[in-house]
């Protein structure tokens, strides 16, 4: 069972390129303490004044990181991707130095099976999600696509012809099509939740659950 961290914990960031910096800098929005290292000095001072702090240093090197105080950390991230045998290394001297909570960024699927050997908490596909992401959104049928691990999945879209003009209850979304409508979006309002008596317009959009292939089956349908 993956250790409890503080909501607030420090976290170290390894690796300033794309994935890193645009995951340090968000972390720093969310004034979360961060250090963010990577062994290319340019990266590290173009980042030393949007993150909380940057440091030069090879993670490959275990004693580097513990001259850091990479020990001290609960959270770390591993946004190295461009040599897997960097990331793993990094990921491996990590465990070895017992941080609880490792993510790791992997370019494949057998990238992350060794990561997660290896003892990486997360595994996480940027590529892959991101690629899967867009082939929904280009297709037409959706306007926003959320997957999970489980096969669960929140996407954004028009409504069905079926559904509009009546209460949720009455469109029997869920009993025909295995998928709960979970908010609802109307023109010049915020996003509100959906109840059994919700009714959807025609220039509403809704936030709609279930499996990939529920809510596939769903966006399908006649508009």
């Amino acid at each position: 069972m993956v250790e409890q961290i503080r909501s607030d914990a420090p976290v170290l960031v390894i690796g300033l390129g794309r994935f890193g910096a645009a995951c340090a800098g968000e972390l720093d929005r969310l004034e979360r303490d961060v250090l963010a290292i990577d062994e290319d000095l340019g990266l590290v001072q173009k980042w030393s004044e949007r993150v909380t702090h940057t440091v030069q240093a090879d993670a490959r090197n275990i004693e580097a990181l513990k001259q850091i105080g990479a020990q001290d950390f609960q959270v770390a991230v591993v946004a190295v991707g461009s040599s897997i045998e960097a990331s793993v290394l990094i990921t491996a001297n990590l465990v070895d130095l017992k941080v609880p909570q490792i993510w790791a960024k992997a370019v494949s699927q057998s990238h992350g099976k060794i990561l997660a050997r290896v003892g990486a908490n997360h595994v996480i596909y940027p590529e892959r999600e991101a690629g899967e992401r867009v082939a929904h959104l280009v297709s037409g049928r959706m306007l926003d696509f959320i997957r999970f691990d489980d096969d669960f999945v929140l996407a954004k879209m028009y409504p069905p012809k079926f559904v509009r003009g009546v209460g949720l209850n009455e469109s029997g979304v869920r009993t025909k099509y295995n998928v709960t409508v979970v908010g609802i979006k109307s023109p010049g309002k915020p996003f509100r939740y959906a109840e059994a008596n919700t009714v959807v317009t025609n220039h509403d959009l809704i936030i709609v659950s279930g499996t990939n292939v529920d809510v596939e089956r769903f966006a399908a349908l006649d508009r």
